[in-house]
């Protein structure tokens, strides 16, 4: 595929956004299989390196080791929620900079407001579409590239 344009649905070309994600280290944390399988294989397409972590405390052992350039955090988890493992990595020095992208399937201005309260960069409702989850992975890695 390398070289040659492809059309998606819409008729644009994705070649040019899948290249500029090519490297790209992202974390998802999620209890979900399914939603961390999800977000596995879209990332894996567009070309980016993927870290999965089951929760807060299974990501922060991890972050140090893969220093992720993006992460995405289910709001809803057992034993260390969203908004208490961004506030975690918000509060780390080394790891302020780094993007964070709250998951979840609740929609409501409180869910929201809490994120960014907590250092959150990006709010994403669950299900989201592979369409969406790239969109915020070039957003924040061109963000963070200028």
């Amino acid at each position: 595929m390398a070289g040659t344009a492809v059309l998606n649905e819409s008729g644009s070309r994705e070649l040019a956004e899948t290249a500029a994600l090519t490297g790209v280290k992202v974390m998802v944390i999620d209890d979900s299989n399914t939603i961390r399988r999800s977000a596995e294989i879209f990332l894996l397409q567009a070309g980016c390196t993927v870290i999965l972590a089951e929760d807060g405390f299974d990501a922060l052992a991890k972050i140090a080791d893969h220093q992720p350039d993006l992460i995405f955090v289910d709001i809803m988890m057992p034993r260390l929620d969203g908004y208490q493992t961004c506030s975690l990595i918000k509060k780390n020095a080394r790891f302020n900079p780094t993007p964070v992208v709250m998951l979840s399937s609740k929609d409501g201005l409180f869910d929201r407001a809490r994120g960014r309260m907590v250092g959150s960069d990006q709010y994403l409702t669950k299900p989201f579409t592979k369409e969406s989850l790239l969109k915020a992975v070039g957003t924040h890695v061109k963000a963070a590239a200028h």
